[in-house]
């Protein structure tokens, strides 16, 4: 079976752990952790990788850029490229304003929405990869500039809300790498009011 590239969004270093903008690297480090894979930096691919399977028929290949957000797609690319991995078995997972914190909306075609990571990626791999869209929203204060509200930590109540999602949003991400883009969108995309 052909290997999936799981890629968490985020910004590397202790400044930013914690913050909203790095959900991406918490779902994938929960993956991680329920996998029992342990992390290696590879200077090569400028990443944090985990290599492991979910089963034996579905092989995975976890990675954390360190190349901070807006330049993601630079990592993903060369990884992909390397193992061959097409855009089709790259599933990014990033954080996602429009959608209600702890929830997740799957797509796999979009524009970047105003998230530099994933316009990197699209920079770089063009469309087609899969959308993990992790909810850390809405926004607030609304007056609230965006890029101050998604390199801020989580409220306390936020947190411990967004730390009792982690394990349905590990399942979902599971789902996604088992049954396909297609059945994962009818599964989780239940919210009607995310873009």
């Amino acid at each position: 079976m052909s290997l999936s590239l799981v890629v968490g969004l985020g910004n590397p270093g202790r400044d930013y752990d914690g913050t909203r903008h790095n959900a991406g690297f918490a779902v994938v480090d929960a993956l991680a952790r329920s996998l029992d894979l342990a992390w290696e930096t590879s200077r090569r691919f400028e990443a944090e990788i985990a290599r492991g399977e979910l089963t034996p028929e579905h092989p995975v290949l976890l990675v954390k850029p360190l190349t901070f957000m807006n330049a993601s797609g630079r990592a993903v690319q060369a990884l992909a490229s390397f193992h061959r991995v097409p855009a089709n078995a790259i599933v990014a997972v990033y954080d996602d304003l429009n959608i209600p914190l702890g929830l997740v909306k799957v797509s796999v075609t979009g524009s970047a929405g105003g998230h530099n990571g994933v316009a990197s990626l699209l920079a770089q791999l063009g469309d087609g990869f899969i959308r993990y869209r992790v909810g850390i929203g809405p926004k607030e204060p609304v007056a609230v500039d965006m890029a101050d509200f998604v390199l801020a930590r989580f409220s306390d109540s936020q947190k411990q809300l967004f730390d009792q999602q982690l394990s349905s949003l590990t399942s979902g991400l599971r789902f996604v790498l088992t049954d396909g883009a297609d059945r994962a969108m009818n599964q989780l995309n239940r919210l009607p009011n995310a873009q």
